[in-house]
């Protein structure tokens, strides 16, 4: 249990940079589809899907591996493997960089951005800067230094939303008004481009506030270990880009796939702004996803039934607090739509999908423990690859018929077939305990909530404000069924100190 309390502080701490930067980046989404129109919008969403597949081509696994070499049993130097990650990143970003300088022309047409090459320009520094702080950021989670990483990210997205609302709110304020004040860099006709100089100038300066990461050791490039290092992390490259591949390929082709449709890059929008309402789960992913793999590698060395109680534990805590989050959002979507434009409501039909897809992600990611410490990091490989393949085929079939719902559908199925794949072939090579009826338990009991919140309640014609106390009580029933069922209570899962 101490090790579970462990993994639950460092998730909250994690949690409380992506959740209080996650939900202020949210609160962007209003202004951009209220300030831009749907069309432009979709521009913005069609970059950014370029931009997280570009992120983990060039980070090619190097997080994961840097985990695992530092706490491998062949190199007793942490700070070798820290230095070596470095200076790998630094090259191939560097590299991409001036790749894209380069080809500048066609990558602009493709991305949609050919009167305005700057914004790929200023994407291309931002990628290459923040795949290379993926180590030193790497460095501070196997420090376990999770509040100097919560900070860090912090001053980041608070950079971020600060700088938007300087170029798309008040600069165009003081043209108005005081033009010489800001007329000699303010362009309005610069548009969505503000979103990605914001982007760019916030992780600047986060490079920046990372330099005593980056000094007071040597640096030193091991090619021995940078191979075993690469070797290890390249299935993971495909796994990542097959996994991102799988949240952004439909983004990236339904321009293609819908160009049949009359408003093809206006139901993009619709589809990228409404994929934003399934944020808290996202978070949550992210949050435990930082906490979850400094966990399972430093107990590498613990005896065999120890880690995978372990394992086990943190399986179910993350699923309950997941259909916890998930029953959250669905009850309270009526208010929480309001945080984009009225415009873009008539896509929240996706969001329930796109959440569950994600929880089957996160579940997915909980089972990959068996391939990562096995080093059997291909069958992460493979099981992306098919995926993906499960990705393109659903969206080729149902997207030109059904619009972005197919998108939504084509996730789901995705997510799902990773997850159930994964199950069954870690259970032949590393079998772990996972308790399935309480797992199976805990999804009836959400459907069972789901449907009396979501349909019988409303039926019964109560009212908005009672329909809103009735879930809210529907949810501490969840949590109350988790603790008894697991034989629980509120004060054995807050970590305490020992004196």
């Amino acid at each position: 249990m101490a090790g579970i309390k462990s993994l639950a502080k460092d998730t909250a701490i994690y949690g409380i940079s992506s959740i209080v930067g996650r939900f202020l980046n949210w609160m962007l989404v209003p202004l951009y589809t209220i300030m831009f129109p749907v069309a432009e919008y979709a521009v913005v969403t069609f970059v950014y899907a370029v931009v997280a597949m570009a992120m983990v081509i060039l980070t090619y696994g190097m997080e994961t591996g840097f985990f695992r070499f530092a706490n491998h049993e062949r190199w007793s130097n942490p700070m070798e493997v820290y230095s070596t990650s470095l200076i790998s990143l630094a090259v191939s970003s560097t590299a991409f960089v001036g790749l894209v300088v380069i080809f500048l022309k066609p990558v602009t047409g493709w991305m949609e951005c050919t009167d305005h090459p700057s914004y790929v320009v200023m994407m291309a520094v931002c990628v290459a800067m923040d795949a290379f702080m993926a180590i030193p950021y790497s460095y501070l989670r196997y420090r376990k230094r999770p509040l100097r990483f919560a900070f860090l990210k912090l001053i980041n997205i608070g950079l971020n939303i600060g700088l938007n609302l300087f170029f798309i709110l008040l600069c165009p304020w003081l043209m108005n008004h005081a033009p010489s004040t800001v007329n000699w860099f303010y362009r309005a006709d610069f548009g969505i481009g503000y979103i990605f100089l914001a982007n760019l100038i916030a992780s600047a300066v986060n490079l920046v506030m990372l330099w005593p990461e980056l000094r007071g050791f040597n640096w030193k490039f091991n090619g021995v270990l940078w191979r075993e290092m690469l070797r290890y992390s390249a299935p993971l490259l495909v796994l990542g880009a097959a996994g991102v591949m799988n949240q952004t390929i439909d983004k990236i082709l339904y321009p293609t796939l819908a160009a049949h449709r009359p408003d093809a890059m206006y139901e993009l929008g619709i589809y990228g702004a409404n994929y934003k309402l399934g944020i808290l789960l996202l978070v949550f992913l992210q949050a435990f996803r930082f906490a979850y793999e400094p966990f399972i590698f430093a107990r590498t060395k613990d005896e065999a039934g120890g880690k995978k109680r372990a394992y086990s534990e943190a399986m179910k805590y993350f699923v309950a607090f997941a259909l916890l989050i998930f029953l959250g959002v669905m009850f309270y979507l009526d208010v929480i739509k309001y945080f984009i434009s009225p415009r873009y409501f008539s896509g929240l039909k996706v969001v329930p999908l796109l959440m569950m897809g994600e929880l089957f992600f996160g579940i997915f990611y909980n089972l990959s423990v068996w391939y990562k410490i096995t080093d059997r990091t291909m069958w992460g490989m493979w099981f992306s690859l098919m995926g993906l393949a499960v990705t393109l085929v659903l969206n080729i079939t149902l997207v030109p018929s059904m619009g972005y719902m197919g998108c939504a559908i084509a996730a789901l199925g995705s997510y799902g077939f990773m997850m159930v794949m994964s199950y069954f072939i870690g259970q032949h090579y590393y079998p772990v305990d996972y308790h399935m009826s309480h797992l199976l338990g805990y999804f009836g009991i959400a459907a069972v909530l789901y449907g009396i919140g979501l349909y019988a309640l409303p039926a019964l014609g109560l009212g908005d404000v009672i329909n809103g106390l009735v879930r809210l009580l529907l949810l501490a029933l969840f949590v109350f069924i988790f603790l008894r069922w697991e034989h629980l209570n509120l004060r054995s899962l807050i970590p305490h100190k020992h004196h």
